[in-house]
């Protein structure tokens, strides 16, 4: 009898071929009826199973990146990274596809999440919801191996979280703009953040929060929570928002967790801050570059994408492999801080 191809199996059970190989080589990991449903598949094809300890060289891997579709231009820019990616995946017998899931109903995020259990592998920045952890686990169960990228949602069975300490990085934002503040009495500092359901958000403005109140005690937070995430939506809410430069409530700071940080700046300068509050944003996207070579911003909290998309093609490989130790050799990087004076 000839052996049957793995491929073969997959298809005809409606399963990824990471998950025939679990099953076949018994590694677990797989829900009872998808091994009872493969082992059925491959008896009624009437072959036998592919002899184990194949050369891994000549396996095909089929990754998905799932991003939110909503225009942001740090989700542009990873979808750009990982299109411009896409030689060294082949080299790696990699094929990605990018889909962009919409995540203004988490629910309808969820669902369509869901639906992709017949790829090796999944690269997800999505909303931190029960509804997507559901869906992750669901997928898990079903043998596709799950990282998140950017942004975590902790408590799901993914394997691993790849992308900077975003707790961290509001910390250091809190920091930089703290040092510049007047200690000897009050001040004020401006946390803009969307209504988000990204952890990442999250966990930045929880740093920046916490370390304003441990190492600069005297200044207060003023939290602006509910920062449209169009440019133009988040300008007229921050016009609105902010006090004039020249009032006795004056900010000396500001900071923008994620979104709409062009609209904050055009704000700040009519409102008369240019040159008088200090204004501190992420990653290092055109619009921000434009900013720090405009001094409209004065610092920008980067992490580097192009080695994080990598890392989870790596990764997922990894994992499908059953290489031991396979996340042992990653270590997630700290965020960089960019100024006008190391733009270039």
């Amino acid at each position: 009898m000839n052996p049957i191809k793995i491929s073969e199996i997959a298809r005809a059970a409606g399963v990824s071929t990471a998950t025939v190989d679990r099953v076949l080589n018994d590694r677990g990991g797989v829900n009872p009826a998808t091994t009872r449903r493969v082992k059925d598949v491959l008896e009624s094809l009437g072959g036998v199973a592919p002899t184990p300890g194949r050369p891994k060289a000549a396996a095909r891997y089929r990754f998905g990146f799932v991003l939110p579709n909503t225009r942001q231009a740090f989700f542009d820019a990873v979808d750009r990274v990982i299109a411009q990616s896409a030689g060294d995946f082949r080299h790696q017998h990699i094929t990605e596809v990018t889909l962009r899931l919409p995540p203004q109903d988490a629910n309808a995020f969820a669902e369509e999440l869901a639906k992709l259990s017949d790829y090796d592998g999944l690269a997800i920045l999505a909303p931190d919801v029960p509804a997507v952890k559901l869906a992750i686990n669901e997928l898990v169960q079903a043998g596709v191996q799950v990282v998140t990228l950017f942004s975590d949602v902790a408590g799901s069975r993914r394997s691993a979280f790849l992308g900077t300490d975003n707790r961290a990085a509001g910390r250091t934002a809190a920091f930089l703009l703290g040092l510049r503040l007047n200690h000897s009495g009050a001040a004020r500092t401006a946390l803009f953040s969307p209504t988000t359901r990204y952890a990442a958000e999250i966990d930045r403005r929880i740093g920046y929060a916490q370390l304003m109140e441990e190492r600069f005690p005297n200044v207060q937070v003023q939290r602006f929570l509910e920062l449209p995430e169009s440019e133009d939506e988040a300008y007229r809410y921050a016009l609105d928002a902010l006090p004039p430069a020249d009032s006795a409530d004056a900010i000396a700071s500001a900071y923008s967790v994620g979104a709409g940080s062009f609209g904050i700046a055009r704000a700040l300068s009519e409102k008369g801050y240019a040159g008088r509050a200090l204004f501190a944003v992420h990653e290092l996207v055109e619009v921000h570059r434009s900013m720090l070579a405009a001094n409209s911003a004065d610092f920008v909290l980067h992490q580097d994408i192009y080695p994080l998309v990598s890392a989870a093609a790596r990764t997922l490989r990894a994992l499908d492999d059953g290489v031991r130790g396979a996340l042992a050799a990653f270590h997630n990087p700290r965020v960089e801080i960019v100024t006008p004076e190391n733009l270039a």
